[in-house]
């Protein structure tokens, strides 16, 4: 897995292509190594309010949360992050030259001991990408 949560203030998504952002850090999560196609899951909210700063509804931000099973090492873990984070500045590039916006990142392990997963989304992938 990761799971990656997006986090985003309100009406963000009318000046920045969301679904491109989330096919991006698909696309780098698996393109890692680290991550198995099967295992990735990314979620959008859009924030129904948020005060940022002096309170100028021209703020923005962009949340990202990176939650993976435990086991990695600093490095793997380090190396993955970079490379999401890089492709998350990257899609935002336009925003963040142009306007204010908060761009974060956080990659946070999950204790294999305490979370059970179950699915079935293995049997309905080509075998190459399972």
């Amino acid at each position: 897995m990761p799971h990656i949560h997006i986090d985003h203030s309100p009406g963000l998504g009318q000046r920045l292509d969301i679904p491109l952002l989330c096919r991006t850090l698909r696309d780098v999560a698996v393109d890692t190594g680290v991550f198995p196609l099967a295992g990735v899951r990314i979620r959008v909210i859009e924030c129904d309010y948020a005060l940022i700063a002096d309170g100028n509804p021209q703020h923005a931000y962009i949340d990202i949360s990176v939650r993976l099973r435990g086991g990695r090492d600093l490095d793997t873990r380090r190396s993955a992050v970079a490379a999401l984070f890089e492709a998350a500045q990257t899609q935002c590039a336009d925003l963040l030259e142009n306007s204010s916006l908060a761009l974060s990142m956080e990659m946070r392990d999950i204790d294999p001991e305490l979370s059970p997963k179950t699915g079935s989304i293995r049997r309905y992938l080509p075998e190459d990408s399972a």
